[in-house]
């Protein structure tokens, strides 16, 4: 039987990560069967980079998968759902660079969560072991669970260390009833709550060096879709 209190713990944890000061993946190992964490954005917006890595040799892996542009977080993103591998030289034919470049690492197992928010992609969260292993199914939910609550604490990280540009017409830096009905609109195309889809306002004007208040008067006036102009081509990042 699954603890759910375990599980109950680590996403409380996580949701608090930013405003506490604390790592975005150690939660992951307190509930997963896994020795090493990594928490990276990849491609547009915020480029590729890891945020966060449990260990040197989780922050190498990131490293190594966004120098040979393959990898299951490349595929997890890509295909926007979960990529387990339980043995990784079974699996050299789907990512050959990355696989030869395991020589000397002490990596049997792993498994990509993709960091998605509505229809846009953000980044993925790596977990390895170092022995041979499958999750349960459970196991696998608790992992997109995690990886929900991660993807709005990377954003959150994102805002709170390079802070959206505020307007010099508006004392409050911009106009509240234009950003109401651009959430509301943004709300209604990518399925978000309300509060999701703030988040993703003030991510898409930080990601293009734009105001709060320009990029809520361009929704309101259809002159910006959010999720048609925010997300990558398909079959691309």
């Amino acid at each position: 039987m699954p603890d759910r209190s375990a599980l109950a713990a680590a996403a409380e944890e996580l949701s608090t990560a930013v405003d506490r000061g604390r790592s975005l993946c150690r939660p992951f190992l307190r509930v997963l069967p896994v020795v090493g964490a990594a928490v990276s954005t990849l491609g547009a917006p915020f480029g590729s980079e890891t945020v966060c890595a449990t260990d040197a040799q989780a922050a190498r892996l990131d490293e190594l998968q966004f120098d040979l542009g393959e990898g299951p977080c490349w595929q997890a993103l890509t295909e926007r759902r979960p990529v387990l591998t339980a043995k990784l030289d079974r699996e050299s034919d789907r990512w050959p660079l990355f696989t030869a470049a395991l020589a000397g690492f002490d990596v049997c197992a792993m498994f990509a969560f993709p960091l998605t928010l509505g229809s846009l992609n953000i980044g993925a969260v790596d977990l390895y072991s170092d022995q041979e292993r499958t999750l349960s199914t459970a196991q696998v939910q608790d992992a997109v669970t995690l990886a929900e609550i991660c993807t709005r604490q990377v954003l959150r990280r994102a805002l709170t260390e390079s802070p959206v540009q505020r307007g010099e017409e508006d004392p409050d830096g911009f106009s509240r009833r234009e950003v109401h009905q651009a959430t509301g609109m943004v709300l209604a195309q990518l399925g978000l709550t309300a509060a999701d889809a703030l988040l993703v306002i003030n991510a898409y004007a930080f990601a293009r060096g734009m105001t709060v208040r320009r990029v809520a008067a361009d929704i309101v006036a259809r002159r910006v879709d959010v999720a048609e102009d925010w997300a990558p081509p398909a079959g691309s990042l």
